[in-house]
């Protein structure tokens, strides 16, 4: 069955996008841009000059035929369509100039936890049941619950339910609160599945010893979902997720590049959070709501901090745009994460965030490059032509050379040379 054609596929999309980043222009274009408007004015007045001067008209002409402005308004589009052009190749979709030169200047990186820094499948490892309740019950309210639910410790209840063979109902009047749980009517009953703060939204005591062994499990990096049925606490269910084998090496190689901060940014519970960044290395804060994580992000911009965010795309798209450059990992196939994020990643490898940070970097040196040598070439060209040391011809011919050598630096960023 044909879903969708050309440019409303994948393929098609990331073909607009590239198109789009290609065209747009990064702020140090503007540089460029107003550095060629003034530059004009100048060479005719030094052309001018050298004639009044030296009453040498070959020179005036020298003057203005060395002192050519197009590499100057070449150097930076011509290398953003290089190193986009190989981004994308690398499976890194970078939309433009504008979020490469972020990329350049990122010195804080706040990474999002479940599906992003771990594989996004978390297998059930307890099932604790209260108040008479039996084990296989409960697996089979929580699983009924949380079966329209796209969360990730959803999907991991879900599943073991179905390996149980449990019988499961359909869940109506089903709603989604952001960062707490799920909530919906099983067989006419209500029924919550979620954290401690969504029980207490609906009146629900969690006891003492199930707080004790809440925390528990927490402290040993598992994530606890809370179950309860008809007003009351029927258990809760335990799940553990494996960090991603990539993530350590990629945040070693991002303490290389100098990144001064990364930052754990989960709505898990604070045990957990604790747990996973202990592991890592890096900070972490918990319990975050969706968008408490907009707070968080704006709190470090207004530090001073070009913080890159990487997330799902989806549960984290309003951080993502929030962020001076939002990382979408594994978005191939869906829309929301490829709009939502800057940079949005073909594949779920944590080795490439370093990559494109490094590819920022790359090219915000090599338009540095471009510029300085363009610049620098036109005022010793300028200088020979006007003391009469470069004929016209030669000044001609010599005009040339820096578009030739700006294409040539930029065309490293092809083959990933730096």
């Amino acid at each position: 069955r044909t879903e969708r054609v050309g440019r409303d596929t994948t393929f098609g999309q990331i073909i607009r996008l590239v198109e789009e980043a290609e065209a747009s222009k990064a702020p140090v274009q503007r540089f460029a841009d107003r550095f060629t408007a003034y530059y004009i004015p100048v060479v005719v007045a030094v052309a001018l000059l050298t004639y009044l001067v030296g009453r040498s008209a070959t020179a005036a002409v020298a003057t203005v035929l060395v002192a050519c402005s197009c590499a100057i308004a070449m150097a930076t589009p011509i290398t953003v369509l290089a190193a986009v052009g190989r981004s994308a190749r690398r499976g890194i979709i970078i939309k433009g100039g504008r979020y490469l030169e972020a990329l350049a200047k990122v010195d804080t990186v706040v990474m999002d936890k479940t599906g992003t820094l771990t594989l996004g499948r978390p297998e059930v490892t307890d099932v604790v049941a209260v108040d008479g309740e039996s084990e296989a019950s409960l697996l089979a309210l929580a699983a009924s619950i949380e079966r329209r639910s796209e969360h990730p410790l959803a999907a991991g209840i879900v599943r073991a339910a179905e390996r149980r063979a449990l019988v499961l109902h359909e869940p109506k009047e089903f709603e989604v609160y952001p960062g707490e749980g799920v909530a919906a009517t099983v067989d006419g009953v209500s029924a919550l599945c979620g954290t401690e703060r969504l029980l207490a939204r609906f009146g629900v005591d969690v006891p003492e010893p199930v707080v004790a062994r809440v925390r528990g499990l927490a402290e040993e990096g598992r994530s606890v979902v809370l179950v309860a049925h008809a007003g009351r606490m029927t258990g809760l269910v335990a799940l553990a997720d494996t960090i991603r084998p990539e993530v350590q090496p990629a945040i070693a190689a991002l303490r290389a590049l100098g990144i001064r901060r990364l930052l754990l940014l989960t709505g898990d519970r604070r045990e957990v959070a604790a747990a996973v960044a202990r592991q890592l290395g890096v900070d972490f804060e918990a319990e975050v709501l969706p968008e408490q994580k907009i707070r968080v992000i704006e709190r470090l911009q207004r530090e001073g901090r070009v913080v890159a965010m990487v997330g799902d795309g989806i549960n984290d798209a309003p951080a993502l745009a929030q962020a001076d450059v939002g990382i979408a990992m594994g978005v191939a196939g869906t829309d929301a994460a490829i709009e939502a994020a800057h940079v949005a990643l073909m594949q779920d490898d944590w080795r490439v965030v370093p990559e494109a940070i490094q590819i920022g970097r790359r090219v915000f040196r090599t338009i540095k490059q471009n510029l300085w040598f363009t610049v620098g070439y036109n005022i010793v060209g300028m200088a020979l032509a006007a003391t009469g040391w470069l004929p016209p011809i030669a000044a001609a011919a010599a005009q040339s050379l820096p578009d030739v050598a700006v294409m040539v630096n930029s065309a490293r960023l092809l083959h990933g040379r730096s």
